[in-house]
């Protein structure tokens, strides 16, 4: 039952899954019909009965709020009458035989005046006093509004952070209790994305939008309430019109939702592109792939910019025809309403009034709740993905209390016939029924080819995997029935390629048991041989490891593994490879430490040395996922089975001077010293992570678009991350944000659609002035005497209103799509540039903090997409608002400057509380991005790091992290919520002000200047409009305002210049130029010239070089590096870890420039050589190869990205590293998807692809990092021999640590603390009995 329930969730949770790719469409439209299948209110299954109490009364003002409008219409009603009454007694008036009494008019002669029988005229209406009432009124309604407003903002918006902060913390520590297996099916970046934007989506659904909605609802069921009070016939007149809008405005959330969902879906496809690259930065530089990765992120983008260019198009269309409809109502209405008044004069103007914008009011708000329903449509579409992983339960919870704790653990394990696959290829099994037992207190090595199942047996011991049948028991308990912490406590784990947290080294060593003293952590960097060397580091035990260890060589990070798992003083050892990358004298230590810790503990080893696993109590050879054979060193030699051929294999190849060098040794001893391997190490001092594994589940660790945390850098932080001097972020805090006009200039091959954009955008704006003079015109006619002059006017008026209509519709089409266009291509170049600027940089770059893959590849989603804060759709509404305010002065001003200054006072208000609304917002978004940008670092180490955190049981360590640095955001949304209720408050009340002081002065004008009432109200309305189209301008400053710094932090990306041009331009290349004069000399000299015709030859000399990695200044690396060699030879290079020897091959791969001192290639400084040229000369080889997640044949064209790689060359290269028999074992053969890192390939498998790249490459210069350090006996002979095949005719630079590698290479340079001590063939060394000959005899430190 469980295993189905897993299926169902994991049908939405693992659109990556590898395996089920051919039913991914079918899930697509599943996915797709349930995009919306969380209810709205389900979004509040989180909330507290306090913060439901909040989200209550803050409704409960909403909803108060929301009756203001109406109410100020029951006031504008009073006083339209009041005005037409005015109107007509002074008409009355001007005849002079008429005169006021008593409140009636009267003829001179004192009768009273009857126009018709029984009908007497009032008069004596005192203008001024009436409007100070309804000045006093508005006030009242003002001030309420203020305090309704606010706590109607600050209630929802606090409520809803304290629910969002819960909700990450629970999906945070929902999916750190996810088993191994559910993460090797969704990548990293998907993961970060959801944490940072959907959890963004979910919360601006339940904050101030939800009060936004409740109160815009509230005014439409008043405004109706109003109308039905009124005059009921007008009223349903226009009911019956307004379903038009409703549907209209649902279509367009609905819409809208879909296409924002598939916009992020292609936009995360991009993000993980660039994530994979920015991870492997050194892979594709050395493979000269930066156009290539370019051109693939683009791609990507293309299909989120045609989304949202589709979503602008629809918002503009539906847009249009709110407006069509709701301009055709208004005729409909002013047409009918005017019946009402004249004919059967049921209704007053002043109630024409109430009535028509009472429904009108309602009408607008329910059009203006639409966007409140698409920011709930895509909460709820966010919150799909998130409530599916917190409902679904992990198969193997780590976090659980549940299961066994036995009292005592001796320490037997036994396989009894397990079968296994891993759930991201269940059609490949990997263990086959595999039956072992591994006794209490022994020894056990497993053996075996690549791809066997050891390190698939040992993650089953580990409980990563559970297994599809058969059993795994410690102790005879089956593991399936201890509780899991308890049970992963019992273990250390050492792996091949550690992963350590980007923290103190002390602080690494204690993540194997929180909370020990100093004391402990010294005792176990010791029993590990990693004190001497940490104690030479200068800040010791505080030294910062760097992201991933990246500051550490392979050994050293390798022994600050080691101490951290024997710091938890574990039951179990499980050692994977535990000392292949280190170097002879490290081994040698490490290797007795390990000897001495594993008395009286369970040990299980996989390693490939012979030295390692001859002392194991038993060996068990894997074959296939099976065990084959089982014994000692003695009883395997004689079996003749699998152990047989990996030893023999082993000892093949190792010369005789060797042996005459060793011949005093013991027969037991040669065997070790053969097998003893030389030093790999390296000052990895940068950050190679990019050369190695960051883990292997690490599959991506990007943020999708759109995520809070742009800034340009990572905060530490004291837990995961080291602080770090504060001088660092400076520079960051003074960014000027960009020009607009450079904002512009990127956009201006759109300019014809901006250019439409505009002209539909002004005719939008003018809409609005053009209606309040309309309206004005409507209210003159009831003061006209001539009752057939009224109504031919009305009915112009309605023409006029249905032409308006129409216009709209084409006008808001063009402005939306126009804008949607050029805004989408201007977030797609300045992605594109901005990845293309970042490949550029060179490797120093990104050993910086702030330029960790995740940074940046968050920066790429949020940055560009925010400058279109700036131009796009935004421009759409400047030059909306801009003509809506020009159009709206024009025509007030014309009519009465007087009137027109008072009201402009005003305007200043309304524009600012908008400003500063905006202002309060951005400045908490800056302190928000970096807080969640903390919070990011966290989540993000995390989750590339799972399997590493799963093994030392440390999940909740991290969400309790994770927990701490969500605080600091936190606090910083509830103070925001109070200061932006506060002028929300404000600007909401300013308008109400606005119309005491006005219409009191404009009662004084009609008074005392006979100013005509009509023209107050056509004053009032245009400025009052133009009023909130500035409002609405100035609620656009925050994007603008982001858009502006996001857009300056591009444009220091774009304009930083690298310290090493990758230009195909800069630099000499060595072809020859035929230029006219070559020409015509060449026939003038005899062909001899071209002789002189100068060929890359691939001579290589270094030259007092001295380096030090600009991460590590203090540190010298290089101290007068002086070693040459000439074409076709090969040079190897041995020495300690940490002397130098990788970081020579980056000068030459021009990844650095030496400090001082310089390397020559063919006799040219390599400063002048032309980089790409040189890069695309050199095949590299490291230890841990990088592959991307595309297939093998991608893989291996990879190695050329200069022209197309065909097939055949493919297989020829694939035949030449001894990969192509391997590979038609597979059902897709050359198709088989590698996936991320290739993950999915065993380790020789991967060196092969990583050979046969290098030699579709056909380089030069070959250099060999370690290739072979990490394969086992039978792998490293094929990848051996498909090495040495390859470096025929090549000048190759090998470093390597086993001497089989080594002894036939034309030069050895021994190399000790960044110089070369000494140099020449094996024999000649092996002759002078220096520090190579104790090397190879003793395996003693070079010192």
């Amino acid at each position: 039952m469980r295993s189905d329930n897993m299926k169902k969730t994991m049908k939405f949770t693992l659109p990556t899954d590898i395996a089920n790719q051919k039913n991914g469409d079918e899930k697509k439209q599943k996915k797709e019909q349930n995009t919306l299948s969380v209810g709205y209110f389900q979004l509040f299954r989180f909330a507290t009965w306090k913060e439901i109490a909040m989200m209550v009364v803050g409704s409960v003002c909403a909803l108060i709020h929301g009756a203001a409008p109406p109410l100020m219409l029951l006031v504008y009603g009073m006083m339209t009458n009041t005005f037409v009454l005015y109107e007509l007694e002074v008409q009355e008036l001007k005849d002079p035989n008429k005169t006021c009494q008593d409140d009636i008019i009267h003829w001179i002669n004192g009768s009273v005046y009857e126009p018709d029988e029984n009908v007497t005229v009032a008069c004596g209406v005192d203008i001024e006093a009436q409007m100070t009432l309804f000045a006093y009124y508005y006030i009242g309604i003002g001030v309420g509004v203020l305090f309704l407003s606010y706590f109607q903002i600050g209630l929802w918006v606090s409520a809803a952070a304290r629910q969002t902060l819960r909700i990450r913390k629970i999906y945070f520590r929902k999916v750190m209790q996810m088993e191994i297996g559910w993460f090797d099916c969704i990548s990293v970046g998907e993961l970060n994305t959801r944490l940072s934007d959907d959890i963004n989506k979910l919360n601006n659904a339940i904050a101030d939008q939800a009060s936004f909605f409740i109160e815009r609802v509230s005014t439409f069921v008043f405004g109706f309430m109003v109308g039905f009070i009124g005059g009921w016939k007008l009223t349903l007149v226009v009911i019956a019109v307004s379903p038009l809008i409703g549907v209209a405005a649902g279509l367009m959330a609905m819409a809208v939702a879909s296409l924002t969902g598939r916009e992020l879906k292609a936009y995360a496809k991009a993000g993980a592109v660039a994530d994979e690259v920015l991870s492997s930065i050194r892979t594709v530089a050395a493979f000269g792939g930066e156009d290539k990765e370019t051109n693939r992120y683009d791609q990507n983008l293309v299909e989120a910019q045609n989304w949202g260019i589709k979503k602008g198009t629809i918002i503009g269309i539906f847009q249009g025809y709110l407006w069509c409809i709701i301009f055709l109502t208004f005729a409909l209405a002013f047409w009918y309403g005017s019946q009402l008044v004249i004919d059967t004069k049921e209704l007053s103007p002043g109630t024409l009034i109430q009535v028509f914008f009472g429904v009108l009011i309602a009408a607008i708000n329910l059009g203006q709740a639409s966007p409140c329903l698409e920011a709930f449509a895509s909460g709820r579409a966010a919150a799909k993905t998130i409530f599916e992983t917190i409902d679904r339960e992990s198969e193997i919870n780590c976090m659980s209390d549940e299961g066994h704790k036995l009292d005592r653990v001796k320490g037997d394990i036994e396989f009894h016939n397990v079968t296994f696959h891993y759930p991201s290829r269940p059609e490949v099994m990997i263990l086959n029924k595999l039956s072992v037992q591994v006794k209490a207190d022994e020894t056990t090595a497993f053996v075996g080819p690549s791809g066997s199942g050891k390190s698939t047996a040992v993650q089953l011991i580990q409980r990563f995997y559970d297994p599809k049948e058969g059993t795994v028991t410690l102790d005879g308990h089956d593991i399936r029935s201890l509780n899991i912490k308890w049970l992963r406590s019992l273990i250390g784990i050492v792996e091949q390629e550690p992963v350590l947290f980007a923290t103190t080294i002390a602080d690494n060593i204690r993540f194997g048991k929180p909370g020990v003293p100093m004391e402990e952590v010294i005792r176990a960097a010791k029993e590990a041989n990693a004190y001497n060397f940490i104690m030479d580091l200068p800040q010791k035990f505080d030294t910062l490891v760097g992201e991933g260890g990246g500051q550490m060589s392979g050994g050293q990070k390798q022994r600050i593994a080691i101490a951290r798992a024997l710091i938890r003083n574990p039951k179990i050892l499980l050692l994977d490879m535990a000392t292949s990358a280190l170097d002879n004298e490290s081994e040698a230590v490490v290797q007795k430490a390990l000897d001495k810790v594993r008395v009286g503990r369970t040990t299980i080893s996989i390693a490939h040395r012979l030295s390692t696993i001859r002392k194991a109590d038993v060996i068990v050879g894997f074959e296939r996922g099976r065990a084959v054979e089982k014994g000692t060193h003695g009883e395997l030699l004689k079996k003749e089975g699998v152990y047989f051929t990996l030893v023999t294999l082993q000892n093949h190849g190792v010369s005789d001077a060797t042996n005459v060098a060793a011949g005093k040794v013991a027969a037991e001893e040669i065997l070790e010293t053969k097998t003893r391997t030389f030093s790999r190490g390296s000052c990895r001092m940068s950050k190679r992570s990019s050369l190695r594994l960051r883990s292997h589940s690490n599959l991506s660790s990007d943020f999708g678009p759109d995520t809070v945390s742009t800034s340009l850098r990572i905060l530490s932080s004291q837990t995961i991350t080291p602080d770090l001097p504060e001088y660092e972020d400076e520079e960051d805090e003074h960014l000027e944000p960009a020009p607009i006009s450079r904002i512009l200039k990127y956009n201006q091959s759109e300019w014809p659609y901006m250019l439409l954009g505009s002209l539909g955008a002004a005719i939008n704006g003018s809409v609005n002035p053009i209606y309040a003079l309309l309206f004005s015109e409507i209210l003159g006619t009831f003061a006209l005497a001539d009752v057939n002059e009224q109504k031919r006017q009305i009915n112009g008026i309605c023409i006029l209103f249905c032409i308006v209509a129409v216009t709209s519709i084409f006008s808001q089409y063009l402005q939306g799509y126009a804008f949607a266009k050029s805004g989408e291509l201007l977030t797609r170049r300045l992605r594109k540039l901005g990845f293309q600027a970042m490949l550029r940089q060179d490797i120093g770059w990104y050993d910086d903090f702030r330029n960790s893959p995740g940074a940046l590849t968050t920066r790429l989603a949020t940055d560009a997409s925010m400058v279109q804060g700036a131009t796009g759709s935004q421009i759409g509404m400047i030059v909306n608002a801009l003509t809506n305010i020009g159009a709206s002065f024009i025509i007030a001003f014309y009519f009465s400057w007087k009137l027109a200054l008072v009201i402009l006072c005003f305007l200043p208000f309304i524009g600012l509380s908008g400003l500063f609304q905006a202002k309060m917002l951005t400045g908490f978004a800056n302190e928000d991005k970096k807080a969640m940008e903390e919070a990011g670092q966290v989540s993000g180490e995390a989750l590339a790091n799972i399997r590493t955190i799963a093994g030392l049981a440390k999940e909740s360590s991290f969400v309790e992290s994770y927990d701490e640095k969500l605080e600091c955001p936190y606090k910083s949304a509830k103070k925001r919520a109070n200061i932006y209720g506060l002028f929300f408050g404000l600007s909401q009340s300013v308008i109400f002000m606005a119309y005491a002081a006005s219409f009191r002065y404009g009662g004084y004008l009609v008074n005392a200047e006979g100013l005509q009432y009509v023209i107050v109200f056509r004053v009032i309305s245009t400025v009052v409009i133009s009023g909130t189209a500035l409002g609405k301008a100035s609620s656009f400053t925050p994007d603008y305002a982001k858009a502006k710094t996001a857009a300056a932090h591009l444009f220091k990306l774009l304009d930083q210049r690298p310290k090493i041009s990758t230009s195909s331009t800069d630099g000499d290349k060595w072809v020859w130029r035929l230029n006219e004069r070559n020409v015509v000399e060449m026939f003038a000299k005899s062909c001899l010239a071209l002789l002189h015709q100068e060929n890359f030859k691939g001579e290589i000399e270094f030259v007092n070089c001295e380096f030090t990695y600009p991460s590590r200044p203090d540190v010298r690396v290089l101290k007068g590096l002086t070693v040459s060699v000439k074409p076709g030879q090969t040079l190897a290079f041995v020495g300690s870890s940490g002397c130098g020897k990788s970081t020579s091959v980056q000068l030459l791969e021009r990844f650095y420039d030496p400090d001082q001192g310089k390397v020559l290639i063919d006799n040219r400084p390599s400063q002048s050589v032309n980089v790409p040229f040189l890069r695309s000369r050199i095949g590299i080889v490291s230890q841990e190869p990088v592959l991307f997640d595309c297939s093998i044949a991608e893989n291996i064209q990879y190695g050329d990205n200069t022209r197309s790689v065909s097939m055949e060359e493919i297989v020829a290269a694939a035949k030449q590293a001894y990969l192509h028999d391997f590979v038609m074992t597979l059902p897709d053969k050359y198709k088989t998807q590698v996936g991320a890192q290739g993950s999915q390939l065993s380790r020789g498998q991967k060196q092969r692809i990583a050979i046969a790249r290098a030699i579709v490459r056909n380089p030069q210069i070959l250099l060999l990092d370690e290739a072979t350090s990490a394969l086992d006996t039978e792998s490293e002979k094929i990848v051996q021999s498909a090495l040495d095949n390859a470096r025929k005719g090549r000048t190759s630079i090998v470093i390597a640590h086993r001497l089989s590698t080594i002894q036939n290479a034309d030069i050895i340079a021994v190399m000790s603390n960044g110089v070369v001590i000494e140099q020449g063939t094996h024999d000649e060394l092996m002759a002078k009995t220096g520090a190579y000959h104790k090397l190879v005899t003793t395996g003693a430190p070079i010192s």
